[in-house]
């Protein structure tokens, strides 16, 4: 191959690099020997593949392609239309997101037929509209689901998803939970163990313990798990973490569910570059209860996982006593730098 020619697809895979990163993408590179720039795609596991041969002497079409394949219409109006709110845990890339419960995040996501694409930072300033317009456009586009009918005894409501419903989106909207009262016949209580299933009882219900074990069942065994944790709604119809306090039958119950969801997340989290990250287990049993411990083996500095107690060496620091010589970082979910044992 000609040097002219090296040039030539060297530039134009630079076109197309640029253009994928201005759309929010970080990782594109490029690979001469196929000719192809390979990127993930915001939100997704999976690599991309870009064949760039199809755009030999087509300049235009850089831009055509580019948003064909992130499937983000390139102006508001033709977008505004199809946006989705979605709760997730962390996601790869850099979507638009914003903290809704603990360890998770509200995401918008184009809704197309045959794909669902993350809406990303640069594709919010590309649209030139504040992030809170497009929660507030997502959320409106998603109309809330009307149930009829009343329970007559203890009872679930199961809404299991097509790939159209968004049902465990319906939590990120304000006084839907409260409004299924009647139908699951007290106040509601909803778990979201996987993207598409979400499940509905009332707070005195007898079933709740057994929706608990169910949750959890189904989280640790989803590909597409969410939480185990248990939901409800406050005063002002948003959605809440549902508590136990001590001495309620369920308080170990939910202790465990938001430890589970922790773990996962942390477990989750890619690995910083500069500084080892410390590993959380979680710990006890129901008579004794549930805690998490992150594990610090060296005397080192080192990002730590929010945890009940902390194991530096060979002693235990409760999370509160170690609390006041940590750094919050900018990780997520949040870690904290530890930069040596205590004394």
């Amino acid at each position: 191959m000609g040097l002219l020619r090296r040039i030539a697809r060297a530039r134009l895979a630079g076109r197309v690099i640029r253009r994928l990163r201005r759309a929010g993408v970080r990782d594109a590179r490029y690979y001469p020997g196929p000719f192809e720039v390979r990127f993930t795609v915001p939100g997704e596991d999976e690599a991309t593949i870009l064949p760039l041969a199809p755009l030999l002497g087509r300049r235009k079409a850089v831009d055509d392609l580019v948003i064909g394949r992130l499937r983000v219409p390139p102006r508001w109006d033709a977008a505004a239309g199809l946006l989705r709110p979605v709760l997730r845990g962390a996601a790869p890339g850099t979507p638009l997101r914003r903290p809704v419960l603990p360890f998770l995040s509200e995401f918008v996501v184009v809704d197309q037929p045959d794909t669902m694409t993350y809406v990303t930072e640069a594709q919010a300033t590309a649209w030139k509209m504040p992030p809170d317009e497009i929660f507030a456009t997502a959320r409106a586009n998603l109309t809330g689901a009307v149930l009829h009918g009343a329970a007559d005894g203890p009872v679930i409501v199961r809404f299991v998803d097509d790939g159209n419903a968004y049902w465990t989106s319906h939590l990120l909207l304000q006084g839907w939970l409260a409004r299924l009262a009647g139908q699951v016949g007290g106040v509601p209580v909803a778990f979201a163990p996987e993207r598409g299933t979400l499940l509905v009882t009332a707070d005195d219900s007898p079933l709740l313990a057994a929706l608990f074990a169910e949750a959890e069942a189904i989280f640790v065994t989803s590909p597409h798990l969410l939480s185990p944790m248990a939901y409800r709604s406050d005063d002002n119809g948003c959605t809440v973490p549902y508590v136990a306090p001590e001495g309620h039958p369920l308080h170990q119950t939910v202790r465990r569910a938001e430890r589970l969801l922790a773990m996962h997340e942390y477990h989750q989290q890619p690995p910083d570059p500069s500084l080892p990250s410390a590993e959380l287990h979680l710990l006890g049993s129901p008579s004794e209860g549930w805690r998490t411990r992150a594990v610090w083996p060296e005397n080192t500095p080192t990002l730590l996982p929010q945890a009940d107690e902390v194991q530096a060496g060979d002693r235990t620091i409760p999370w509160p006593a170690l609390a006041p010589h940590l750094t919050p970082t900018t990780h997520t979910p949040t870690r904290w730098l530890a930069t040596a044992w205590p004394p």
